[in-house]
């Protein structure tokens, strides 16, 4: 018996930070434009200490023919 597995393609996102370098700028703008592009957002990374925090998207890669 043959199955397909589906193969994922990664993105991370950073969300910008505000004047005070303290607190991120909403990201909605970049998410909507990740939304759009088929991308769904899976989990977060967060470094202890307050650290630079990514949001990581997956979607199914595409066959470089399409």
């Amino acid at each position: 018996m043959v199955s397909e597995r589906t193969t994922w393609e990664y993105e991370t996102l950073r969300p910008r930070r505000g004047s005070t370098k303290k607190e991120a700028v909403d990201p909605k703008a970049e998410l909507n434009e990740l939304g759009a592009e088929g991308w769904e957002l899976v989990d977060t990374v967060e470094y202890v200490g307050g650290g630079t925090k990514y949001l990581l998207f997956k979607r199914p890669a595409q066959d470089d023919d399409e």
